[in-house]
């Protein structure tokens, strides 16, 4: 059984930092595409970020300069560094494998999902 578990939410205010972990059992994100996706109240899901199993990295614009995605594989986890942030990031992040090696933002492929972890960035 695939189990993706995300942790590392909470509040901040703006300009602040959070650091997001999905740490992975029944699966090797050594060997799948790892993303991040978010939903903010009232809308829908949000691709974040994605890491390839080449480490090749990719972020939606409104992220870019502010996000780190990366990836250890010895500890099976990702992680999502966040920086500056903004009250328009408040959402459930959820983290996501698949489909296969390569990054897509198609969201329906997706194989396996975590539970969520909320960030709430308030002034």
């Amino acid at each position: 059984e695939v189990r993706l578990v995300e942790s590392g939410g909470g509040m901040v205010q703006p300009g602040g930092s959070l650091r997001l972990s999905c740490a992975a059992s029944g699966l090797l994100i050594s060997s799948t595409a790892m993303n991040w996706v978010r939903q903010a109240p009232g809308k829908g899901p949000e691709w974040v970020s994605g890491i390839s199993v080449d480490g090749f990295t990719t972020y939606t614009t409104s992220v870019k300069g502010r996000f780190t995605i990366s990836r250890d594989n010895a500890e099976n986890t990702v992680w999502l560094h966040m920086s500056r942030l903004e009250p328009e990031d408040t959402a459930v992040y959820y983290c996501a494998a698949g489909p296969g090696v390569d990054l897509t933002q198609r969201q329906n492929l997706y194989a396996d999902w975590g539970q969520g972890t909320q960030v709430t960035v308030f002034s």
